[in-house]
């Protein structure tokens, strides 16, 4: 299972900061609905060759830097974002025949290339004389053998790479620690030039989009709008919420629900029931939603109407520990354990402490998590078929470190 650079998670999040962030989810996530093969094809075809291990196909280890390529290419490539779409071949000699290869639709670049001009850092951006800012990239190989980073600006496209020849990791060494500083001061030494024209494409705009449906908000009834962003368009196409992997069910759906309380019921419970649309978030970012986005969501039912609640695949129930529990290490230990099990669970489960994973597990099992320091924490499991539960808690008595 991929995890994030930072080890942790940060449910939804938009495409934008997933790219700035460099958050590995996501990206797994999209690369296989979209498939291997093909985003290396289309890589290839705009001039970005990958070195797969002999006999390798192109699979989901590609968009983490499974791949080899050289910094060339990566730099050819990159100048795609200022250059209307068109990667191509650095040359060494102005005599030599310009190379050029569609990497991306002139729409797309723009966007892109408004997106990584914050590079992950919105409050500390890469500014080129004159005000103009750097859209920038970093990336640190498996085993930390490379440390790259690259900056586009209208008249420059700079590569830095940092590494050892035999490929012998540094430890420590990051794009973002060690090839961003050495970036940011070639772009500063680099002569200021007179900036090109840089015109919004006509197959750019901007629009609202609605959470969590990813539909437009103009077209998207209120009460299936509960949060609005802000977002680019390409092509007047608004792509919605990938379908959700972990259930069959839509993430728009229509519930019965008694009409004075709100809460759920069913048509031969409760004859003044009335339907009403809902809009579900993915299961599986159920638990960094807000109470009262899943309430929203998903009422409550009507105690002399609940129903088995066979349409969302039952509940699981975390056993050994409660929100609003409060725990402390034994005399004399420096950790407090909770011994837990996931009732009604299935398949593999996954245990995150405070967003982070800690361990997978196989349903059944218990899990014993150990508890290093005072304060609030939050246990959270869940199944392979995305359905959760959590509990907040609060941890006291442990000495100061």
């Amino acid at each position: 299972e991929p995890g994030n650079f930072q080890a942790n998670f940060s449910g939804p999040v938009s495409v934008s900061e997933a790219l700035q962030r460099s958050l590995n989810v996501p990206a797994v996530d999209l690369l296989d609905r979209i498939g291997p093969r093909r985003f290396a094809s289309q890589l290839r075809s705009g001039g970005l060759r990958l070195r797969l291990p002999a006999g390798g196909e192109p699979n989901l280890s590609i968009i983490l830097g499974g791949a080899g390529t050289t910094l060339e290419e990566l730099v050819g490539a990159f100048r795609a974002l200022a250059a209307k779409g068109m990667g191509g071949v650095p040359r060494l000699d102005p005599a030599a025949p310009r190379v050029e290869n569609r990497m991306m639709s002139e729409g797309a670049a723009f966007i892109v290339r408004d997106i990584l001009e914050s590079g992950g850092h919105p409050d500390r951006p890469f500014v080129e004389e004159g005000g103009r800012r750097i859209a920038w990239k970093t990336g640190t190989s498996f085993g930390f053998r490379d440390a790259w980073a690259i900056g586009v600006s209208g008249n420059y496209t700079v590569g830095v790479w940092i590494g050892r020849p035999d490929g012998t990791p540094n430890p420590g060494f990051f794009g973002a620690n060690i090839a961003a500083p050495l970036l940011k001061d070639i772009v500063a030494a680099l002569p200021a030039g007179n900036q090109p024209a840089r015109n919004k494409p006509a197959s750019v705009s901007t629009s609202q989009i609605c959470w969590p449906l990813g539909t437009g908000a103009e077209s998207t009834p209120a009460a299936l709008c509960p949060h609005k962003r802000s977002a680019w368009i390409l092509n007047n196409t608004i792509p919605p919420t990938l379908p959700d992997r972990a259930s069959e069910r839509s993430l728009r759906e229509t519930i019965w629900v008694e009409p004075v309380s709100g809460l759920r019921t069913t048509p031969a419970c409760t004859h003044t029931a009335v339907k009403r649309e809902i809009a579900r978030w993915p299961s599986y970012l159920e638990p960094w939603i807000s109470p009262a986005d899943l309430k929203a969501q998903s009422p409550a039912w009507l105690p002399a109407c609940r129903h088995d609640e066979a349409d969302s695949g039952g509940r699981i129930t975390l056993q050994g520990v409660a929100t609003g529990a409060q725990i402390r290490p034994a005399p004399g230990q420096p950790t407090a354990r909770l011994d837990l099990r996931a009732a009604g669970a299935s398949g593999n489960l996954y245990w995150l402490l405070d967003g982070k994973l800690l361990h997978s597990s196989p349903a059944g099992t218990e899990e014993r998590i150990e508890i290093y320091e005072n304060g609030e924490h939050v246990v959270t499991v869940m199944d392979t078929q995305g359905r959760y539960a959590s509990a907040r808690f609060v941890a006291k008595g442990f000495l100061p470190q």
